[in-house]
């Protein structure tokens, strides 16, 4: 019992000790103000009620938690039902509701399109007190006679005004006529436009409304710039900007699950630490992840909007908008995570030419500078590496860090110079990490010029051609060659697999092998003129008249 001393404000609210020790296990301390307002109106009062806060606010427990306290367990039909805009916040609600009530047995199934239509009716056959799900599946399922919500106790309206923006007004309302009379509605939404009012006064009984005073939409802490790039050279911009960070340690936002799947496939082929978040993620894996970013096991987090909510991190040095937010409000929830307890973050946005007119739109309503800045240049950031080599290095001195290795020091200084030795060891240790060869040329805003790289061994006289001829990202003008590999996925083939293919046949080092990319029937790698000239020429033998196994990869039209 002494564990559930500090909620004791979640108790005055008339929660049971049930409730409470899914509270302490979810590592809540006290209510937010939202919660403070609408769990004892849901839990006591007889009135309907509008609720008025912001997405991060603590919604899902506000209306959660009362849900969970008044419904039967085990019950006959279909107690509450949740509508959400969207199938990535569909399962967020459903897994948080499920965490909260651990301690019951109460079925809670999400339903949203993208998901097979058979699995949801088998969960569905088998007996649910909770549905949370998308209108449009809602009502699939309501037309086939599965979903029944006749006999409801609660009926909620997450987002609603996102409800309004997406055209969902007039399945709101079928959805709602289905509906038996005496339920208890409650309507969440940040803003309350007329139309939403309007089928309050229509569907509510008597009700009432529960508003928190809207935070202010301040970003007083954060560094905010915006970089123009092209979405191609958006993934060569975050490695740069992660790359140039002495210690990064932040949030990347993307626009959907898939496209978060895909960059953090990329960033840890690249040799980044990344896991992502989005609404398909498991309420274990999540979970799981976060402990691993809030304890800085793990640096870079790729999160959709939706996914991004709950998470509480004090110290994140950037936030990335990889894509950028639809709106002003996502815009400052998102950089709100930098620039915690007195420390300044930085925020970076990425905008493509034609979305210009929408980060000064987010800009204006936000009452704040984002400032366009130039990427860095591939030296800069080669530099940059330099000098936190340099400072890791005396700091080793400084702290007497290397005792166990004068020995073999003194022996290694009788067979070479100093600075040929030194010389040695910096390559040994940092070649790949100083390697520009690492890194791709980025288009310039909408000037199709392509950036000078290097002036050494003729490549600036190759860039002049570049440009002169239009290139698009060519890479045999940018110090790369990129290279077919005739094994896929349905060969067996993994990253680590094909590593060792090309290392053990051509002899060439690992790290020179970049930007893998996985295929069911094909591969491709990307590596310098040198090692390309060698692999091609290793697996160029006689494979019974057929095509080599690896070969120039054909140009991008």
């Amino acid at each position: 019992m002494d564990k559930l001393e500090k909620l004791v404000e979640f108790r005055n609210l008339g929660l049971t000790e049930k409730t409470l020790k899914a509270l302490e296990k979810k590592g809540y301390e006290k209510p937010s103000p939202i919660q403070a307002l609408t769990i004892p109106a849901l839990l006591l009062g007889e009135k309907d009620i509008i609720g008025q806060a912001q997405t991060g606010t603590g919604k899902t427990a506000a209306f959660s938690l009362p849900i969970l306290e008044k419904i039967e367990e085990n019950g006959k039909h279909i107690q509450a039902i949740v509508l959400t805009p969207t199938r990535e916040l569909a399962v967020q609600v459903s897994e948080e509701m499920h965490a909260l009530s651990s301690s019951r047995k109460i079925r809670i199934t999400p339903v949203y399109g993208g998901q097979s239509m058979e699995f949801q009716i088998k969960q569905l056959k088998k007996g649910v007190e909770v549905v949370v799900g998308t209108p449009g599946r809602v009502m699939d399922l309501m037309n086939r006679g599965i979903l029944k919500i006749d006999n409801l106790k609660f009926f909620v309206l997450d987002e609603a005004d996102e409800m309004l923006n997406m055209g969902f007004v007039e399945d709101i309302e079928k959805i709602l006529k289905s509906t038996n009379e005496d339920k208890k509605m409650l309507f969440f939404s940040a803003t309350m436009p007329p139309v939403i009012l309007k089928i309050a006064k229509k569907y509510m009984r008597e009700h009432e409304v529960l508003a928190v005073k809207a935070r202010e939409m301040t970003t007083d802490l954060t560094d905010q710039i915006y970089f123009e790039v092209k979405d191609r050279d958006k993934f060569e911009a975050l490695c740069r900007i992660m790359d140039l960070a002495t210690d990064f340690y932040g949030i990347v936002f993307c626009r959907t699950k898939n496209d978060v799947n895909d960059l953090v496939g990329r960033l840890n082929d690249r040799g980044y630490d990344a896991e992502g978040l989005h609404g398909d993620i498991s309420q274990n894996h999540r979970e799981v992840t976060l402990k691993r970013f809030k304890s800085k096991r793990l640096n870079v987090l790729v999160a959709t909007d939706v996914a991004a909510r709950g998470i509480d991190v004090n110290d994140l040095s950037h936030v990335i908008n990889y894509a950028i937010p639809q709106e002003a409000e996502s815009y400052v929830h998102r950089i709100g995570r930098t620039g915690r307890a007195g420390k300044q973050g930085t925020a970076i946005t990425f905008i493509t030419p034609s979305e210009y007119r929408k980060l000064m739109f987010i800009q204006k309503i936000v009452k704040t500078e984002i400032r366009k800045e130039k990427l860095p240049r591939i030296k800069d950031v080669i530099e940059a590496k330099k000098v936190r080599i340099y400072a890791e290095l005396e700091k080793i001195v400084e702290n007497g860090e290397f005792k166990n290795f004068e020995q073999m020091a003194t022996e290694l200084l009788l067979k070479a110079d100093p600075q040929t030795l030194v010389s040695a060891l910096l390559k040994n240790a940092y070649d790949h990490e100083l390697d520009e060869s690492n890194y791709s040329e980025i288009s310039v805003g909408n000037d199709r010029n392509r950036e000078n790289t290097s002036s050494r061994d003729g490549r600036d006289r190759r860039n002049e051609r570049s440009r002169s001829q239009g290139s698009d990202g060519d890479l045999e003008n940018t110090g790369k060659v990129r290279l077919f590999i005739a094994l896929g996925k349905k060969d067996g083939i993994t990253l680590k697999k094909l590593l060792e293919t090309i290392t053990k046949k051509a002899n060439v080092n690992e790290s020179k092998i970049r930007n893998v990319e996985l295929y069911e029937n094909f591969s491709f790698v990307s590596v310098p003129f040198k090692e390309a000239e060698v692999i091609i020429e290793s697996f160029a033998v006689d494979r019974n008249g057929r095509k080599p196994l690896i070969e120039k990869a054909k140009e991008k039209k």
